[in-house]
C-alpha cells in the first residue's frame, strides 16, 4: 500500500502562484510513476502533470508553460509549482501514484485531495 499526503493548496488572484507538495509513505518502491490530477465543480477528473521515476514529464496543453512537475526521489515528494493562475484552474488537486498490481496491469494510489481556488 501507499499513502499519499497532499498540501499547498489555497485561495490566490488571478496571476499568482502556489506550490503543491505530496509526500509519499508506505510500499514507495511500488511506485513508478507520479502525478497531480484535479477535479473542477461539475466536471471529471483530468490529468494535470505527471513524472517517471526516471524524471520525464507530461503536462495538460492548457498547463503548458505555467506548471511545473518535479520530484524528489530520496524524499518520496512530489511537487506542481503553479504559476499564472487563473479562474478556471480552481479545482480540487489530488496526487496520484502508480505502480504494477502484480498481475499485468496498474494500480493507482490517490492522496485526499487540495483545494486551490483562483480568484479573478
Amino acid at each position: 500500500q501507499v499513502q499519499l499526503v497532499e498540501s499547498g493548496g489555497g485561495l490566490v488572484q488571478a496571476g499568482g502562484s502556489l506550490r503543491l507538495s505530496c509526500a509519499a509513505s508506505g510500499s514507495i518502491f511500488s511506485i513508478n510513476g507520479m502525478g497531480w490530477y484535479r477535479q473542477a465543480p461539475g466536471k471529471q477528473r483530468e490529468l494535470v502533470a505527471v513524472i517517471t521515476s526516471g524524471g520525464s514529464t507530461n503536462y495538460v496543453d492548457s498547463v503548458k508553460g505555467r506548471f511545473t512537475i518535479s520530484r524528489d526521489n530520496a524524499k518520496s515528494l512530489v511537487y506542481l509549482q503553479m504559476n499564472g493562475l487563473k479562474p478556471e484552474d480552481t479545482a480540487v488537486y489530488y496526487c496520484n501514484a502508480h505502480g504494477p498490481n502484480g498481475m499485468g496491469g496498474r494500480r493507482d494510489y490517490w492522496g485526499q485531495g487540495t483545494q486551490v481556488t483562483v480568484s479573478s
